[in-house]
């Protein structure tokens, strides 16, 4: 491997760009390869061995891409095999469930920390099992919120319907009183201003997308594969349409690109 080979990345669709929007912020020199399964999202209502199955296809061709580092930037691909992926490929991979625990566990002053994800996330019970491990004495709140993804992917975010939609999820955390909120789908910090506006000022949000980028900042320095060129250009892939990803995508990372539909076999 050379240190400016491409970070790889794989989600449902575009909730993943929220980790690149990050890396470009604390990586600026990292050349980044994007695949987003958009023909197969949402990722959250299907099996767990179905969504393995999906994530070690993109795995496979992303190894084609000359990458250094896999970040599995979907929470619903992590909760089903991110010990699988590590164990079956030969390269540092990282999922987005660990990061965003160690960053609630710092934050939380009362131990009452409420989880919000897809229903495949929510039904694994991973995030609860990685809190318990840390720290058994804190009580999980969770919460699936299916329709969130479909919101962001539709454009829908800025709307009466999404502003409903957060309230009627979200209810069940109030009530239960966390005041650390961990947002488990890379999708759900393009909610964070509906989020906010339900949950209120003194509920810290907790993005696994930034608690990543982190991560993935760590492992490079510690293994000395920083990059010390700058990207030439990034390269996103997605299986279904490319136009809505495209759109969606410039807006959120505020530049224009180009991407590339690949058929999985």
């Amino acid at each position: 491997m050379n240190r400016n080979h491409s970070i790889g990345l794989l989600d449902s669709g575009v909730g993943g760009l929220t980790v690149v929007r990050e890396i470009f912020t604390q990586l600026p020199l990292e050349r980044v390869v994007y695949f987003g399964d958009t023909a197969r999202m949402p990722y959250g209502p299907r099996p767990h061995q179905e969504v393995r199955g999906f994530a070690s296809q993109i795995i496979r061709f992303l190894l084609t891409q000359d990458v250094k580092l896999i970040i599995v930037a979907c929470n619903t691909a992590t909760a089903a095999g991110l010990p699988f992926y590590q164990q079956e490929y030969d390269l540092p991979i990282i999922g987005v469930i660990e990061p965003g625990v160690r960053a609630a566990l710092q934050h939380t002053r009362t131990k009452r920390i409420g989880v919000i994800g897809t229903p495949g996330t929510i039904a694994s019970g991973a995030y609860e099992q990685s809190i318990h491990r840390q720290d058994a004495t804190v009580a999980v709140y969770s919460q699936a919120c299916p329709l969130f993804v479909l919101l962001v992917e539709n454009g829908l975010v800025d709307t009466p319907e999404a502003l409903c939609v957060a309230e009627e999820y979200l209810r069940p955390m109030r009530d239960a009183g966390v005041d650390v909120l961990i947002l488990g789908c890379t999708h759900y910090p393009l909610l964070v201003h509906v989020i906010e506006k339900v949950m209120g000022p003194h509920v810290t949000l907790i993005s696994s997308a930034e608690e990543t980028a982190h991560e993935a900042t760590d492992i490079l320095t510690k293994e000395g594969m920083l990059a010390i060129e700058a990207p030439i250009r990034h390269r996103y892939f997605v299986s279904g349409n490319p136009g809505p990803f495209t759109k969606l995508g410039a807006a959120l990372l505020h530049q224009e690109f180009e991407t590339y539909q690949i058929l999985l076999p």
